[in-house]
């Protein structure tokens, strides 16, 4: 029997099922911060519900709690001052497993119906949570609104239809029918019922806390699980309020909220108490490699999906559009001041040089225009702020400032310090380009978050081939990128990231960029290099999460 809420949204869903099967353009949730989309009213209302969180405890009504802790520091220097409660991990634990009964019981359908429920919701709240996005995380407004809210609403969708077909596949009950000759047949019913592994544990990120963090969470809900989402201690606020929406539907439609909750750990060990407990069977991780490996490592009795630092790389042979190649990796090493995961880190560059249109690009000039091609984008400080954001922590300032001093490369363009007339306490900082060898690989070997790219000198194109395969094999990619006149090139390009698995750009200069993603037609990582070991989204993300238990007898 259906559910009410699927009747409500299920043309939403049919247009997400249709979309991860073509793979073309889709959208559920408008990426325009417009009044005539989200109502006239909304982004005032936006901005007010997200300062009325400001200075205040965030009250969520969960079991175990012992007090509240804060701490969050603004990128753009405005005092947030939020404090969270602190809960007890066993309390929660307990209250998620006792919620999932309820959960089961209103099988796929109703399940994916609640989860529309609450992606509609958190769509409503766009301009609240990116506002919340852009303080906690320091990016501009407007990826702060089209990542942290529409974007990251597109990835929950992608992952709920994903868990709602495999999930349809599981037939209800079945009569199992086998001849026996001249005998009467035996014949059997069958039940079969999806159930949930058992709690789901998300662990956020600093940079994209709702991007990377709603894959999992409704991968994990969808399938039949609790959910605890521990944010990252700088991003705890959007957390916060999408954990608060999905506990108002989750009680208005009869389902106990204890079945989503918020962990925010005051120490390290605690949230290692927390992704070990027995109970726990899936662990979503984005961040960097210690502590991921120490989760793949020692979260034996769960399934974890763990997104990790890489070394993304992109390949120049020739091209035949020489300024809008250097406009787009401009942009590219620009947005957001490089704090992504998907941004390029080493542009491989035959020592020869490379052919254009306007002629023949020796390895120097490449440095030098792209040099230029960065500082003419951001001259204006209405984009550059738009564009770059602020700088999130303290560790990516001292990479920056590292990076400046020739300590990683031969300087070509040194970071700028941008002063925000918006918001004057922000760290605002440009690009730094460095130049190295090929062989000095302790330099660009090794991920360099921030906006720190590396222009590295190769001996020819089959020789940067070769390297940027072995550069994802060895420290992984969830991008890769080449530009060439070439179809052989491009051959060898395209099989080496076959091998390598990881995800191929190939002569972008127009508007789209090798470190964005598309829901529902882009797969975020592929889950076969030292980046990332699953995606966002396929099955495989989803179908682990739930198992299938029988009855049957005979009839």
């Amino acid at each position: 029997m259906s559910h009410p809420l699927l009747d409500k949204h299920r043309a939403t869903l049919d247009g997400a099922l249709n979309a991860i099967a073509t793979r073309g353009y889709w959208s559920a949730y408008n990426e325009m911060p417009s009044p005539k989309v989200y109502g006239e009213t909304a982004p005032d209302d936006g901005k007010k519900a997200f300062e009325a969180h400001l200075g205040k405890q965030f009250a969520l009504d969960q079991p175990g709690q012992s007090g509240w802790h804060g701490g969050e520091q603004s990128p753009y220097g405005i005092e947030l001052n939020v404090q969270y409660p602190v809960c007890d991990i066993e309390t929660l634990i307990a209250a998620g497993e006792a919620a999932m009964t309820g959960w089961q019981k209103i099988g796929a359908d109703g399940r994916t119906g609640i989860c529309l429920e609450i992606l509609d919701r958190l769509n409503k709240q766009s301009f609240e949570l990116a506002h919340a996005v852009m303080m906690t995380t320091g990016q501009g407004w407007m990826m702060a609104f089209q990542a942290g809210s529409p974007h990251a609403q597109d990835r929950g969708l992608e992952a709920v239809a994903y868990a709602y077909r495999e999930q349809r596949f599981v037939p209800a009950e079945t009569i199992w029918e086998k001849p026996q000759g001249k005998n009467p047949p035996l014949v059997m019913k069958k039940h079969f019922q999806v159930v949930g592994r058992g709690i789901g544990v998300v662990v956020g990120c600093g940079t994209f806390p709702t991007w990377n963090t709603y894959p999992g969470l409704f991968a994990a809900l969808s399938t039949g699980n609790a959910v605890i989402v521990k944010p990252h201690s700088n991003a705890i606020l959007p957390a916060a309020i999408t954990v608060h929406t999905i506990r108002a539907v989750l009680t208005e439609n009869g389902i106990d909220p204890n079945l989503v909750t918020l962990a925010v750990a005051n120490d390290r060990a605690t949230t290692q108490k927390l992704v070990t407990h027995a109970k726990v069977k899936s662990v979503d991780f984005t961040g960097g490699n210690v502590f991921g490996q120490w989760l793949i490592d020692n979260c034996r009795q769960a399934q974890v999906y763990a997104e990790l630092a890489g070394v993304n790389n992109i390949v120049i042979d020739s091209t035949d559009s020489y300024k809008r190649m250097l406009g787009n990796l401009a942009f590219t090493l620009s947005l957001y001041s490089g704090q992504m995961c998907t941004t390029s880190q080493a542009i491989l560059v035959p020592a020869g040089g490379i052919e254009t249109e306007d002629g023949h690009k020796s390895y120097d000039e490449v440095c030098a225009d792209l040099a230029k091609a960065v500082t003419g984008f951001l001259a204006k400080p209405e984009v550059a702020h738009a564009v770059l954001g602020a700088i999130q922590s303290a560790d990516t300032l001292k990479r920056i400032e590292d990076a400046a001093t020739g300590k990683f490369g031969t300087v070509i363009l040194a970071p700028n310090k941008l002063d925000n007339p918006d918001f004057p306490k922000a760290e605002v900082r440009t690009p730094v380009l460095l130049a190295c060898d090929a062989g000095e690989e302790a330099k660009y070997m090794e991920e360099r978050f921030g906006p720190i790219s590396f222009i590295v000198k190769v001996a020819d194109t089959a020789a940067a081939i070769a390297l940027s395969e072995r550069i994802i094999a060895t420290h992984g990619a969830l991008t890769a990128g080449v530009y060439s006149t070439k179809p052989e090139v491009i051959d060898a390009m395209t099989e080496a990231t076959w091998r390598s698995k990881v995800a191929l750009s190939i002569n972008l200069t127009g508007g789209v960029f090798v470190n964005q993603s598309a829901a529902y037609s882009d797969y975020h990582g592929t889950g076969g290099n030292p980046a990332a070991n699953a995606s966002y989204a396929d099955s495989a993300f989803v179908a682990n999460r739930f198992r299938v238990v029988q009855r049957r007898y005979h009839v």
